[in-house]
């Protein structure tokens, strides 16, 4: 509200767009999860990207799963799987739901620690090809345990069948409650490129606006080329809180050519499940964000519930969700079925347009 005047100035969403300029009917639509600007060289721009309607082409919900993550443990929660063989048995069942990425934690077996092990990472992955040879699967390159760059690099050394279609990318260090994950420049920068090098996409995590200007920072470096895949982590007490405001600012600040998907943390996972799915984004759910079901904390979630939930609202809002071949068009990524990665053709070209 502008002063005594009573005047409100539209409220900016997608691409830049006032509200007051959409009909009612094609809000929804608005900001739909392909790409964060109109402007697409290399990939057919949707019809109703400008506010058009999806009858023809179907708006499509990225569903990043997070199954396990780097905090929870059995005393916490007797459903979170940390072994091997549980992480990949939850994966397939997800699957068979409906997923698009799985973001992948390895932990050890015995101490439920973390672990950057390619070992383990190679079991891990080899197990969910077994059953899911187009799901697109990404590794934890996390600072939160680890801070030589040599461990936490470790996961891109796969290769062939084992090879990791994405890296998880920090864009800043950052406090969390209780720990603190330290992402320093030449580390962030240094998994860029080794990312960059070995054709794996990254998966640029951010918590706050000075993130997201990093990224643009990294890609007029050229260590970032496009299409960006972003997760918008929202509710960390030391990053942006889940409210609408908050959302809005960090998806129009997003460099061009970006997918994002919104993530909450704890209480704000639903609201930020329904925000995501409300104003076309994609959605990231999972035990490794949130331990329980409900805001009241007197259910502890099991991941099946959660997904369940996302596919329900997805269908109530005729959301469907994003298929891993869709996505990996989208994002220029190897068709699966023992091609993984980024397609390094795709990425000399991008790399070439930005010189």
């Amino acid at each position: 509200m502008d002063g005594a005047s009573g005047f409100r100035p539209p409220v900016q969403i997608g691409f830049g767009i006032p509200i007051s300029n959409i009909a009612p009917s094609r809000f929804l639509v608005c900001t739909a999860p392909t790409l964060a600007a109109a402007e697409r060289t290399d990939l057919a721009c949707p019809s109703w990207v400008n506010g058009g309607t999806p009858d023809k082409v179907g708006v499509n919900t990225i569903l990043n799963y997070v199954p396990t993550g780097m905090v929870p443990t059995k005393r916490m929660t007797p459903h979170v799987p940390v072994g091997i063989r549980e992480i990949v048995e939850d994966v397939h069942a997800a699957y068979e739901a409906g997923i698009t990425i799985v973001h992948l934690h390895a932990r050890d077996e015995v101490t439920e620690e973390p672990s950057c092990s390619t070992e383990i990472y190679a079991r891990l992955i080899e197990g969910i090809r077994m059953f899911a040879k187009d799901l697109v699967i990404c590794v934890s390159l996390s600072g939160r345990t680890f801070n030589e760059f040599a461990r936490r690099a470790a996961p891109l050394e796969l290769v062939g069948d084992l090879k990791p279609d994405m890296g998880s990318l920090t864009l800043s260090s950052l406090n969390f409650a209780q720990s603190a994950s330290v992402n320093a420049p030449d580390m962030i920068q240094g998994l860029a490129k080794a990312m960059q090098e070995r054709g794996i996409l990254p998966e640029l995590e951010v918590f706050d606006l000075g993130m997201i200007n990093y990224a643009r920072y990294l890609e007029s470096k050229g260590l970032l080329q496009p299409p960006h895949y972003f997760n918008l982590l929202l509710g960390n007490i030391a990053g942006a809180q889940g409210d609408l405001l908050s959302a809005g600012l960090m998806v129009r600040d997003l460099p061009a050519r970006s997918v994002w998907s919104l993530g909450g943390i704890g209480d704000t996972q639903l609201s930020a499940n329904m925000l995501a799915l409300a104003i076309g984004g994609g959605v990231r759910v999972g035990l490794e964000d949130n331990l329980w079901y409900d805001r009241g904390r007197r259910t502890l979630a099991r991941n099946g519930d959660l997904l369940g939930r996302v596919h329900r609202m997805a269908e109530a809002m005729e959301r469907r969700i994003m298929q891993p071949e869709e996505f990996r068009r989208l994002m220029g990524l190897e068709p699966g079925n023992g091609r993984y990665g980024r397609c390094l053709e795709t990425t000399s070209r991008s790399r070439a347009s930005s010189v």
